[in-house]
């Protein structure tokens, strides 16, 4: 029936008289004037104003008729039980309730003790949108556009984008139907306080119930999880802690607030495992073996005897026991974690060899005096090659490159042009003696390659630190993992249902990354056939993955213009970082494991602070076509890029600009500059102040140097462990 409230086909239905769809009472049934309801053999009966006006409400609620059911509750509110009226001139309505309520919070919170504030004025953020949603949804649009007004300064910088999302909301269907305020009125706000904060926040409300108390109360109770740890219990809440982050400034760890997947940052995390909103990363550095490092403390005190160190240098075990001491942290995961082998004669040798480089690598302090550092690039230009490069990845031994080429085959030279070393008999068969070789098995466009890691061995008598191992993807959906000593392929990897488009080795050498056109990501084992992980949540296909330095996350970037962030022991997504214009085209993480970097093909740079998974600033220099290559400063404060536009450009991690990257355009003098994007005219000194004809490029004010070709598009760009910069590019003709 037309008239009949959905979901309730027995009940009574409201019709234009007022009183229920059989019209009359029964003859068991007497009306009672005095009250106007119908009562049965004496009893109360169940149609009194109070009711009615509930049945009233249910009906135009389901019916969606939101107006007029937020004007009869606030008429109905005004009534008793018997729809007597109720006085109500001494308690504020709407907005003056809300608006009085929460300015008491908050003058009350900036007076507290600063142990506390940090603590307390976390609150004030989920209790500003609730009241506001609250106002709206009751029907009080001047009320609710006047409180957000009020009240919204302050949450501009962190709460930028839901504030955007939130400003349009007046009506009660704005509430219905707007995604921001959904999220928040079908989730309650995760919040994590000490309890001796949040006590004294209880008693105050209740001492102040009449004059707001009561509101806020309410509030808290409806949306908010309020998780309270004992200051004892937790180190993060321990006295000498508290103390420091007032001092500081400093406020909880970000992955204990907000909504699941909603927060900046934030992932899809597996609700049913109990995860919080952020999952706490272990960012550290991977400790060293204890045998290990027993083993590399007696070759370093072998070499510093053998070459003593230079006045005022340190000595190899001093700069080594430094180095233990700085990555000393307890956010770092174990090699039981991620169940790495144990090490072996080759893994000394390469410690050892680090540290040598390290202590003798050209340091990059900084800024100084406003001037960059002198950063060069030394630029491998491939001709010839008629656009049929795709790839390109350089040793971290510096004695190799290696190119995927279109016609499905992989070429790889040596940079120093000595002949390749081989292991396998000269025999009528075997290839004499060549500076390059081809590695032949694809059926398809090869995509990506990447050498195993290694390191330049000064020792003859130690085992060696060279490449050993290439990998390569292919439009043939397989993964291929080739000799450097035999020149074959050892095995072919196969579970992608699509092209696989990269293909990157974890820093450890057992483990590596994939990702693909059928939209997963998947880790791998090099004595496994299958793989071990399945990363999957992109909408698009993934087109780029790195490893953490720790190996203990990886990262993988999109078409969907997402990156994602996931933990190798389980699989789960940990964060999620949105802001990207373009398609994700390049990923690196800082040696420090702090910072990502981000690259699209609109010519965009983001920096993403892990910890909060918040943006930390973005970088425009580059022309569109995409960034190909990020690379990192051993000290993880330059940047290094190289790209479509035909430029490697390096960028100052410290210097900040504006959080939309907008940036300006530096005129004569000043650090940046204005880079045409066609690349046969670009010019090879940044802070020039140029200007040329066609389209033009604004670069942000944190590049320090931008090193132009000719006609030759960046394909790789890398940072080797004494600071100096290669890249590889091929000309076009």
């Amino acid at each position: 029936m037309s008239g009949q409230p959905s979901g309730n086909p027995s009940g009574p239905r409201p019709t234009a008289n007022g009183v229920g769809a059989s019209g009359m009472a029964s003859s068991q049934q007497r009306t009672d004037p005095q009250v106007g309801s119908s009562t049965s053999n004496g009893q109360s009966g169940s149609m009194s104003q109070s009711n009615l006006n509930s049945i009233v409400i249910e009906y135009l609620s389901k019916k969606g008729y939101s107006k007029t059911e937020s004007m009869l509750r606030q008429e109905s509110a005004n009534q008793d039980v018997e729809g007597r009226p109720v006085n109500t001139k001494a308690e504020e309505t709407g907005g003056a309730k809300y608006g009085k309520a929460f300015g008491l919070m908050r003058s009350w919170i900036e007076e507290s003790l600063d142990i506390y504030k940090p603590d307390l004025r976390r609150l004030l953020w989920p209790i500003f949108v609730y009241s506001f949603l609250n106002l709206a949804s009751d029907f009080f649009p001047k009320d609710s556009g006047h409180f957000l007004e009020s009240f919204k300064s302050g949450f501009g910088k962190e709460h930028e984008d839901d504030l955007r999302a939130l400003q349009p909301i007046s009506m009660p269907e704005h509430v219905l139907n707007n995604d921001t305020a959904k999220i928040y009125r079908s989730n309650k706000y995760r919040i994590t306080l000490s309890q001796v904060a949040f006590l004294n926040l209880v008693q105050f409300l209740e001492s102040k119930e009449k004059d707001g108390g009561a509101v806020i109360v309410g509030v808290i109770q409806s949306y908010l999880q309020v998780i309270t740890i004992d200051r004892v219990a937790d180190d993060q809440n321990s006295l000498a802690r508290l103390l420091k982050r007032a001092r500081a400034n400093e406020d909880y760890p970000a992955e204990d607030e907000g909504i699941p997947g909603h927060n900046p940052g934030s992932a899809n995390v597996d609700r049913s495992a109990g995860s919080t909103v952020l999952t706490r990363l272990k960012l550290g550095h991977m400790p060293l073996e204890s045998d290990l490092m027993g083993d590399v403390r007696a070759e370093l005190d072998e070499e510093d005897a053998k070459n003593p160190p230079f006045t005022g240098q340190d000595s190899l075990i001093q700069h080594f026991e430094q180095r233990i001491k700085r990555e000393e942290s307890e956010d770092a995961p174990t090699r039981s974690e991620l169940q790495l082998p144990p090490s072996i004669a080759r893994d000394v040798a390469m410690e050892v060899q680090k540290v040598k480089e390290d202590r003798d690598r050209f340091k990059i302090e900084g800024r100084t005096g406003g001037v960059g550092p002198g950063v060069s690039v030394t630029m491998f230009t491939f001709h010839n090659t008629y656009d049929s490069i795709n790839c390109l990845d350089f040793s971290e031994d510096n004695m190799l490159v290696a190119a995927g080429m279109s016609e499905s085959y992989i070429r790889v030279w040596s940079l120093d042009g000595k002949a390749l070393p081989t292991t396998v008999q000269p025999g009528s068969t075997e290839q004499p003696p060549s500076a390059s070789r081809r590695l032949i098995g694809h059926s398809g466009p090869v995509y990506a390659v990447s050498f195993s890691p290694s390191i330049a061995s000064s020792n003859p008598h130690a085992p060696s630190t060279n490449s050993k191992h290439l990998l390569s993807c292919s439009a043939d959906k397989s993964v291929r993992l080739w000799s450097l000593e035999a020149w074959t392929c050892l095995v072919v990897y196969k579970g992608h249902d699509y092209p696989v488009w990269d293909v990157k080795w974890g820093p450890f050498g057992l483990y590596f990354l994939t990702g693909s056109l059928d939209r997963t990501c998947r880790l791998w084992r090099t004595d496994h056939i299958e793989d071990l992980r399945m990363f999957v949540g992109h909408d698009k296909d993934v087109d780029t993955v790195c490893f953490h330095p720790n190996s203990a996350y990886v990262f993988t970037g999109s078409s969907d213009r997402i990156v994602r962030m996931w933990a190798v022991a389980n699989g789960y997504p940990v964060r999620m970082f949105t802001g990207h214009t373009g398609n994700i085209t390049a990923l690196a993480c800082s040696p420090n494991g702090k910072i990502l970097a981000s690259a699209d093909d609109a010519g965009t740079i983001i920096l993403w602070d892990l910890g909060p998974g918040k943006l930390k600033k973005r970088m425009r220099g580059h022309g569109k076509g995409g960034i190909w290559s990020l690379s990192w400063s051993v000290e993880s404060t330059v940047l290094a890029s190289g790209g479509a536009d035909g430029t490697v450009r390096i960028w100052d991690i410290a210097i900040g600009n504006d959080a939309s990257g907008q940036g300006r355009v530096i005129g004569e003098g000043g650090v940046g500059q204005k880079i045409d994007g066609n690349a046969a005219q670009m010019q090879a000194v940044a802070g020039a102040g140029t200007k040329k004809k066609g389209k033009d490029v604004v670069v942000t004010s944190d590049q320090i140097s931008a090193f132009p070709t000719k006609k030759s598009p960046v394909y790789k760009v890398r940072f080797t462990r004494q600071n100096l910069v290669v890249a590889g590019g091929a000309f076009l003709s």
